[in-house]
This record gives C-alpha cells, structure tokens and sequence, in this order.
C-alpha cells in the first residue's frame, strides 16, 4: 500500500464536532503490531459520551504517555476484521485472519501489566480513545491484543465481543453467581451483555431495572427473568418481595448515575455484592456507614482482562446471541445522522448500531443488493 494512500474515517474534534474526514492509511505496522481492515465497529457509550460531552478520556491537554496522541483521534474500539500487514517480530498471525482486537493498549512493564491486570495499567490507553481507532478503513493495533476468530464465526459479531468481554469482566468480579439471582441496574448496552453474561455464568435469576420500554423488551429477550420499572414501583421493596425479604446477593450498576449507583448498593442483602460497571460523570452523595453497617462490598469493574477467549468461545457455541443486541447496521459515511444521532435522538429504541466502511459487507447484512 502507498505511503500516500488515504481513507475515509470519523474523527473526534471536540463536544458535537466529529467529522467524517479524509486521512492517511496508517503506515507499516511497527514492531509488534498489525494493520487491520475493518470490516464492524460498534458505536460505544463512551464514543457517545465523547460527542456529547467530551473530551472524557480523549487526552487534549497533554500528549498521552504511552501513545503520545493529543487531540483530534478517530474514535471506535469495538471492532472485528482481518489483517492486510504485519510487523516485524509478530507470530502466531498472518495476512488474512480474521480477528476481533481488544481495546486495551497497556505498557507490559509496570505492577499490574506484571499482574496479567493489564485493564488497569498506569499508562492504559483505549484504542479509539487514546489512540486512532476503529472508525475508518485500516487500524493499527498491537498483536498481543488480537484474537483470531474461527471459521464461520460471524464477522459482524466480531463487533459485539468487547462490549460481552465487558459484561463477562464485571459478572467475574462478582465471583460464584450458580444458582443465584442478581439485579441488573440498567437495560443498556452493557447492562443486557451482563445479563446475557451471567446467565451463561449459571444465575438463577437476572433481576433488570429499566424504566425504556424498549429495554425492558430487551432484557427480556436476553434472558432477565423479571424486569422492573423503578418510575412504576418502589425497585427496593420489589427485589425484596423477590428475594424473600433480604435482597440480591449480587447486583450489577450499568449506567453510571449517582442516583442509580445508590439503588445498585440499595437492592442487595446484607454481605452482599454491588459491582460498578457504568461511567460515572459526576459524584455520588453516599453515606458509607450504610455499608459499614451491612458488611456489603463495593466493587468496581474496568472493561476486561482476558475475557474476550470466553466471550469468542460462548458465541460460537450459541451460548451467548448477540442478534438481539443489534439494532443497527449503516456505512461509515452515515455514521453522524444513522449513529451518533440516531442513538442521542432515539436512544430508549437502540441498543447497538455497528458501523462497516465496507458497502458490501453492509449490504449482505442488510439482505440488500448494492450497486
């Protein structure tokens, strides 16, 4: 490919300005990496976080550390494709997998890479975020991130493997969940891929709390045994009712409220389990002697550290459909109108939207003839 080759990709320049621009391929891979051609890349809620309301994570005051982007970055992270060119010294992959990428680039040398805590790394960069990503037709990315998807595997939910590794991180974090009932706060992209996740982990019941009836459809479809609309009852009282007085032993949070952080803490029994998924822009009030009096755990969940094998191996099984979760399917250059604000206008009816450079591959998962 020429060093002069360019693409077409979406590029974050501030809140509301993402513009769908012609750039440079990126050049040869260095050592240790490979250039990918995307074929699906999911709209994720931080994407949406950084059109509405950023920079969030996008470094723009200093360059960051491990990358050193600053600025302007082409966004996406939740991406499956197949590499066109390899690095020197990369093994174990070759010119023309297919392959899903995970999104944490990580330093290899500092505590908790050592640790195999890789998500939690002191220099973390998100591919997308702190480092150009997946919106655009070629993305270089480390090989120790990638993972080959096998034969027959759907390359479109390639795109749907980070954000179930993220659900499959959190319901970990929890531990043992055979046999038991958790609440799922939120019906959003991630709480459904955490109720599809502990369902593949063995509970009992997924207790969701949603107020979309849209979502609430959803968490349905996904496998929530009942579903709860905190604008309709008292959600406490009713997990309660459902537990036999004491509340859930585990609950997931999922959309990174302060209000709803609190209803996580509050739907739980004594001793028990509230893991914190969402992202949270602004602080809670909480008064931490509740959970001193109680015992319960407070447990925070950072995307993912190793789950995307299982994630892979669970849809290709059939254990884990991510049918339900697609909601969309458009072509790079409608990602503003058909995604960005597709989801902030009708977010309630939206779950996930994939985004393909590719015509073609749009136009085969759309069961349309493209000309």
């Amino acid at each position: 490919m020429s060093e002069a080759a360019t693409m077409n990709a979406a590029v974050w320049h501030g809140r509301r300005d993402i513009r769908l621009e012609n750039v440079p391929v990126p050049g040869r891979p260095q050592a240790g990496w490979v250039q990918i051609r995307v074929h699906w890349c999911g709209i994720c809620g931080s994407d949406l976080h950084e059109y509405v309301a950023g920079p969030v994570f996008i470094p723009v005051d200093q360059a960051h550390p491990l990358t050193g982007l600053k600025g302007n970055c082409i966004l996406g992270h939740e991406f499956s494709g197949e590499i066109v060119a390899t690095g020197d010294g990369v093994s174990g992959f070759e010119v023309g997998d297919r392959v899903a990428a995970d999104a944490c680039q990580h330093c290899g040398a500092c505590r908790y890479c050592k640790e195999e805590r890789y998500n939690l790394c002191e220099q973390l960069a998100f591919t997308g975020l702190m480092n150009n990503g997946a919106f655009a037709e070629y993305v270089n990315v480390p090989a120790d991130l990638l993972y080959r998807l096998p034969d027959g595997f759907p390359t479109e939910a390639g795109a749907l493997i980070e954000p179930l590794a993220v659900g499959m991180h959190a319901v970990r974090k929890a531990g043992s969940v055979v046999g038991e009932t958790v609440v799922v706060v939120g019906a959003g992209t991630i709480g459904l891929c955490t109720m599809m996740c502990a369902r593949a982990a063995g509970a009992a019941r997924v207790i969701a709390l949603e107020m979309s009836s849209a979502r609430k459809r959803k968490a349905r479809d996904v496998g929530a045994t009942h579903v709860i609309d905190p604008s309709e009852c008292d959600a406490v009282s009713e997990v309660k009712r459902l537990t036999g007085g004491y509340g859930a032993p585990v609950s997931f949070e999922c959309i990174g409220h302060k209000d709803t952080a609190q209803l996580a803490i509050d739907v739980i029994r004594k001793a028990g389990k509230a893991v914190m998924v969402g992202i949270f822009e602004e602080p809670s009030e909480f008064n931490f002697f509740d959970v001193v009096a109680t015992e319960k755990q407070i447990i925070g969940s950072l995307a993912y550290s190793g789950e995307f094998a299982d994630v892979i191996s669970l849809i290709g099984d059939g254990r884990l459909d991510v049918a339900p979760l697609i909601t969309g399917r458009i072509e790079l250059g409608n990602i503003l109108e058909g995604g960005f604000e597709e989801l902030v206008n009708n977010k309630d009816h939206n779950v996930k939207i994939i985004v393909t450079p590719n015509s073609s591959l749009n136009a085969r998962a759309n069961g349309t003839q493209h000309s």
